[in-house]
Parts: C-alpha cells; sequence; structure tokens
C-alpha cells in the first residue's frame, strides 16, 4: 500500500539530542576528550572576562564551534553559524539546546582577540600533547622538521610600492570607490620585500620556494614531528625567507631539548653548518639530507652521522611531515587563512595542528 506524504507540519516534537547521535559516531570519543581539556582550561578563561556585566557566549561553546570549522573545512564562520542553526550534530557538539539561539558570527572576531591575547590554542595544543603522553603515542628522542608556504589572505595588486603609499596616506583618493578589482601594469616593475608593502597584509611577503613556481603573498608555516607515530609537536608561523625555516627550527626545538641528545630529521634546506652547529649547543643531532653538488662539495654532516642506521631511520621517516602539511592545507584551512597578519596566523596555525 503506498504511504501518503503529509504537507502539515507537527507543532511539538519530543526527542533529545543525545539519541539522534549514533553511539558509535566518531565524534563521541572527540568530544570526551575536547570536554576535559576545556574544564581543565577553565581558570584560564576566567582571566580574560570580567565579573560583572551582561554573561557573553561561553568561550567553550566558541572554541567547540571553531572545532568543528576546522574538522570538517567550514570554509567560514558564516557558514558554520548556518550548520549551527539546523544541524543537530553541530549543536550537540557545542553544547546547544534544540531551541537555544545560535549567536551572531561577530561573536568570532570579537573573541578572537582574547583568546589569542590568553594564548587558548598554544594551551589547548599543550593539553593534547598531554594526552598523547599518557597514551604513549610521542616519542622523546626522534623528531623531524620542515615548513611550507601558506599563502596570505591578500592580492598581488595590493603589493606597492612604500614611498608611493606615504606619499596617497593622507591624500584624498579620485579613484572610483565602486572600482574594486582595478587594472593595474606591473610590467617592468622590480617588486621587492625592502621596497614594496602589501596594503591588506603588511607582514606578508612575496616568496618562492622554487624556481619556476610563481612568487605569492604568503608566510612559512613550521611544525615539528615526532618519528615514532607522524604527530606533531610543535608549531609556528614566521615571515618567508631564506633561513627562516632554520630560525623556526632551533626555535622549537629549544622546547625539547633536555640531558639526553636528541635527533632531527630534515631535507637538503637545512644542510647549513650554521644551523648544524646551532643544534648542537641543545644537544639535538642534526639527521638532515646531505646536499652535495658541484658548486657545493661538502655536506654539514659527514660520515660519523650518516654511518649510523639511526640517520636512514630518521630520513626515511622525516616524509612523513608531509602528510600533516597536507592535512592542514587539505583539511585545516591553513592552504589560505582567512585572516591577516602574524598574530592571527600563528593562532589558526595552532589551533589546526592541536586538531
Amino acid at each position: 500500500m503506498r504511504g501518503l506524504s503529509k504537507n502539515q507540519d507537527q507543532l511539538f516534537y519530543s526527542f533529545q539530542l543525545e539519541e539522534r547521535v549514533p553511539k558509535k559516531h566518531p565524534l563521541r570519543a572527540i568530544k570526551k576528550y575536547v570536554d576535559g581539556i576545556l574544564v581543565k582550561m577553565t581558570d584560564d578563561f576566567a582571566k580574560l572576562y570580567s565579573t560583572t556585566g551582561r554573561p557573553s557566549t561561553p568561550p567553550e561553546f566558541i572554541l567547540r564551534a571553531l572545532f568543528l570549522q576546522t574538522l570538517f573545512t567550514i570554509r567560514s564562520e558564516g557558514q558554520l553559524i548556518e550548520q549551527l542553526e539546523y544541524n543537530l550534530l553541530y549543536r550537540w557538539f557545542v553544547g546547544l539546546g534544540v531551541e537555544d539561539k545560535v549567536w551572531d558570527e561577530s561573536v568570532f572576531s570579537k573573541n578572537r582577540q582574547r583568546l589569542i591575547e590568553g594564548s587558548i590554542a598554544d594551551r589547548f595544543f599543550g593539553e593534547v600533547l598531554q594526552i598523547a603522553h599518557r597514551e604513549k603515542l610521542i616519542s622523546a628522542d626522534h623528531f623531524s622538521v620542515d615548513g611550507t608556504l601558506i599563502e596570505a589572505w591578500a592580492s598581488l595588486k595590493s603589493f606597492q610600492r612604500k614611498e608611493d603609499l606615504k606619499k596617497a596616506k593622507g591624500t584624498k583618493s579620485d579613484k572610483d570607490p565602486d572600482d574594486r578589482n582595478p587594472s593595474i601594469d606591473f610590467k617592468g616593475e622590480k617588486r621587492k620585500n625592502d621596497t614594496h608593502e602589501s596594503t591588506t597584509d603588511s607582514e606578508a611577503r612575496i616568496y618562492t620556494k622554487s624556481s619556476g613556481v610563481a612568487a605569492k603573498l604568503s608566510y612559512m608555516g613550521h611544525v615539528t614531528m615526532e618519528n615514532r607515530n607522524g604527530l606533531a609537536v610543535s608549531c609556528t608561523v614566521n615571515q618567508p625567507s631564506w633561513g627562516s625555516e632554520h630560525d623556526a627550527a632551533i626555535e622549537m626545538l629549544h622546547g625539547l631539548s633536555t640531558s639526553h641528545q636528541k635527533t632531527v630529521g630534515g631535507d637538503k634546506h637545512y644542510d647549513q653548518r650554521v644551523f648544524v652547529e646551532a643544534l648542537k649547543e641543545i644537544n639535538v643531532s642534526a639527521h638532515v639530507a646531505q646536499n652535495i653538488h658541484s658548486r657545493r662539495p661538502k655536506s654539514a654532516i659527514d660520515g660519523r652521522t650518516t654511518r649510523h642506521a639511526g640517520y636512514e631511520v630518521s630520513q626515511r621517516k622525516r616524509k612523513r611531515i608531509e602528510e600533516i602539511f597536507g592535512w592542514l592545507k587539505n583539511i585545516g584551512l591553513m592552504r589560505r587563512p582567512h585572516f591577516r597578519g602574524l598574530e592571527k596566523m600563528n593562532w589558526q596555525m595552532s589551533w589546526a595542528t592541536a586538531i
């Protein structure tokens, strides 16, 4: 017998969100860890908010929502709010009831600076690492480092001469305000970071890591990975340059140095004597790929390092760090984040890497 469709909406619904989430849904296990971390961070949140005034949206709700945005690659906070309006799974994870009103997307921008100043992303990342340590998922001795370019949220058309920007500052512009994408001829003009600057993101730098690839306004993201299970243990973002990967690696590895020696794998770019000597000072052995060619016949590391079986293992394991970068860019919204400035880029990098 054919069933008939009902055109009249039901007036009342009686159910609990908990019942709508499958018992074996992966978010259930994730939520237990996230909720446990946020409970530990209660004192950190208390320091960021006043004890008087109108109650704000709980930071726990905001962070759970941002967690979903990164995990499910929701490209904007506007779309995230839209999902929270009708997605029961997301409401359950964040802590909203069926009839609870969802906040406006401006809540994210208003609270982000507060969360950045409180180093909340770094604190969350640290708690995630503590869980991994308890589960014995992290190696304490063997690591790898690498860097990748992160495209800035700025157009190449905004990369203009600093002198011209100073002259234009304070003067009335004759440009049509409706002309949002003007034609600009850069033909024959040599653009450099020391003479040019982006009007959209002044901290972004034009850079490319290899010849034959177009230079773009970018930042450089860096990750330290432990070699046992390929988990990220630290990260940072800085302005791209030839030595930015070396500087970031040394900065990240400083926090890992102990009385016993550690090893760190890396690609040929890290085969520099200054970098290798800097690692020795913090009791870290450089297991980097040797960069030997006709113009550079000698490597910064010698046979005393390369003859050991551990060196071969480090060179094999270090390539797994590309999986972390692949996840960050394809899933974790780090290919071209919708943020401007080093401060916000570091926040997003820490947050995405923790997830």
